[in-house]
C-alpha cells in the first residue's frame, strides 16, 4: 500500500483497486446467477403446480362423467354423518352404490317413486312438531322391506321413533296401492301379444302366464286359531297365489289366507277364479291345442290346483307315456320362471324371507306393495343380484334360501 508522506493518509494502489473491483464483480455475478436460478426454480415450481392441478381436475371430470368407473363400491369408506338416512343424503360418487346396497334401486328411481307418492304422504305443519318429509318416509319403508330389519333398529337408523316407523310403513303401503292402482293387472293389447308370443316359443301357444303359491312365514299367531296357519312344512305362514309372466312381472296377486288352506279352496275364493269363470280374463280368439283341445287362453299350474279349462298342469304319475313325459318336462321348464320371480321378489325385499312378527293386519297389503315395486324395477331394468337368494348355513354349506314354495305330493311306487 502506498503512503503519502505529506498528509499522512494511506491510499490503495492501482493493483489493489483492481483486485477489489474484481471481487465485487464476482460477488455481483454470483448474486445474479443465484437470483436467476431462483426465478427459474420458482417458474418450474409454478408450472409443475399448474400441471398437477390440471391433471387432478381432468381426473375429477373423467370420474364424474363415468369415464373411469370403479370396479368396487366405495361407500364403506365414505364419511359417516350419523345414521342411514343422513348417509343416503350425501352427494358423492359412492351414492349410487349406497342406494343399491340399502334400497336395491338407483337414486333416480327413488326420486321418481317419491314424487309419485308425494301427494299421498304430504303432511301439514302444526304447532307441535315438524312433520316427517315424504322422502324420509319412503326411504324408511323401502329400507325395512329391503333389509328386513326390525322396527327398533330401522327407526334408530333414520332418527324416528318405533311408533312412527309403524305409521310410516302403513302410510307408504297405502300410498303405493293408491299411486299405482294398475301396476298389477292383466296384460292387454301389445303386452298381451308379447306374452303370448313368448309362451308360444316355449311350446305353449295361447298361454298367458304361470300360477303358483308362496308362503310368507310368520310367528305363531296369538289372537286367532294358530292351527290354521300351521302348514305342511311345520311352520306358520300365510299364502300368496301369484300369476307371473315370462318377464317375471306379477299379473295377479291373491294373498292373506292361512298356510294350512288347500289350493282348491283359496283359488275358488279368489277374484282370479271368478273373473276366469265369467270369461273376463281369456277373451282372445279360440285356439286349438294338440289332441283337438280348444281354448281361449290358459295358465300353467301344478297338480295342486283344481281341474279347469284355463289351468294346465302336468300329467305325472307312475307310468307315463313318452309324449306325457315330454309334455311334463316342457311344462316344468316353462314354469321355472315362477322360482326366478319369487327369488327376485323375496331376495330384494328380504322382510318376506324371515318370520314377520308384527303388523299381521297389514301383511297382505305390504306384500302387494312390494309386488308393485317388483314390477316397477323390472320395467326400468334394475338388475338383480342373484347372490341375494343364497346363504351360508351354520354348517358352512352355501345353499339357496327357502322361498316358501310348496310342491304337491307325488305318488310313489309301493314296494311289494
Amino acid at each position: 500500500m502506498a503512503t503519502n508522506g505529506g498528509t499522512g493518509c494511506d491510499t490503495p494502489s492501482k493493483a489493489e483497486r483492481t483486485t477489489v473491483a474484481a471481487a465485487v464483480n464476482a460477488i455481483l455475478f454470483q448474486c445474479q446467477l443465484q437470483r436467476g436460478e431462483g426465478r427459474m426454480r420458482a417458474a418450474i415450481c409454478a408450472r409443475w403446480k399448474r400441471t398437477l392441478c390440471d391433471a387432478v381436475l381432468q381426473v375429477c371430470y373423467a370420474m364424474g362423467c363415468g369415464a373411469l368407473p370403479r370396479a368396487t363400491p366405495r361407500w364403506w369408506m365414505k364419511r359417516r354423518t350419523g345414521g342411514t338416512w343422513e348417509d343416503l343424503r350425501q352427494c358423492d360418487d359412492a351414492l349410487a352404490d349406497y342406494f343399491k346396497d340399502k334400497l336395491h334401486m338407483s337414486p333416480r328411481m327413488f326420486r321418481e317413486i317419491t314424487e309419485a307418492l308425494f301427494p299421498f304422504l304430504e303432511r301439514r305443519v302444526t304447532f307441535y312438531r315438524e312433520p316427517l318429509q315424504p322422502d324420509l318416509i319412503v326411504a324408511y319403508a323401502l329400507y325395512r322391506w329391503a333389509l328386513g330389519e326390525t322396527y327398533e333398529s330401522g327407526a334408530c337408523s333414520f332418527g324416528i321413533g318405533r311408533s312412527s316407523g309403524l305409521v310410516v310403513v302403513r302410510d307408504v303401503t297405502a300410498a303405493l296401492l293408491s299411486a299405482y292402482p294398475d301396476n298389477i293387472s292383466w296384460p292387454t293389447s301389445l303386452q298381451k301379444a308379447v306374452a303370448l308370443h313368448a309362451f308360444a316359443d316355449k311350446g305353449f301357444p295361447n298361454c298367458h302366464g304361470c300360477i303358483d303359491c308362496t308362503h310368507i312365514f310368520i310367528d305363531k299367531p296369538v289372537n286367532c286359531p294358530w292351527e290354521d296357519y300351521y302348514d305342511r312344512k311345520r311352520r306358520f305362514s300365510v299364502q300368496a297365489h301369484v300369476v307371473i309372466d315370462l318377464n317375471l312381472c306379477m299379473l295377479d296377486v291373491f294373498v292373506g289366507y292361512p298356510g294350512s288352506c288347500h289350493y282348491v279352496r283359496i283359488v275358488h275364493l279368489s277374484s282370479l277364479w271368478a273373473r276366469a269363470e265369467a270369461g273376463e280374463l281369456f277373451t282372445g280368439p279360440r285356439f286349438m291345442l294338440p289332441f283337438v283341445v280348444w281354448t281361449n287362453g290358459y295358465l300353467l299350474g301344478d297338480n295342486g290346483y283344481p281341474p279347469s279349462k284355463w289351468v294346465v298342469f302336468p300329467y305325472r304319475g307312475l307310468s307315463q307315456t313318452p309324449s306325457e313325459l315330454r309334455f311334463d318336462n316342457k311344462q316344468k321348464t316353462a314354469r321355472r320362471v315362477v322360482e326366478r320371480a319369487f327369488g327376485r321378489l323375496k331376495g330384494m325385499w328380504r322382510l318376506f324371507l324371515r318370520s314377520i312378527k308384527k303388523n299381521m293386519e297389514t301383511l297382505p297389503q305390504q306384500f302387494v306393495a312390494v309386488c308393485i315395486l317388483h314390477n316397477i324395477l323390472i320395467d326400468v331394468g334394475i338388475p338383480f343380484n342373484h347372490n341375494l337368494v343364497w346363504e351360508v348355513g351354520l354348517d358352512g354349506v352355501r345353499r339357496m334360501v327357502d322361498l316358501g314354495m310348496e310342491r304337491p305330493l307325488r305318488l310313489r311306487p309301493m314296494c311289494m
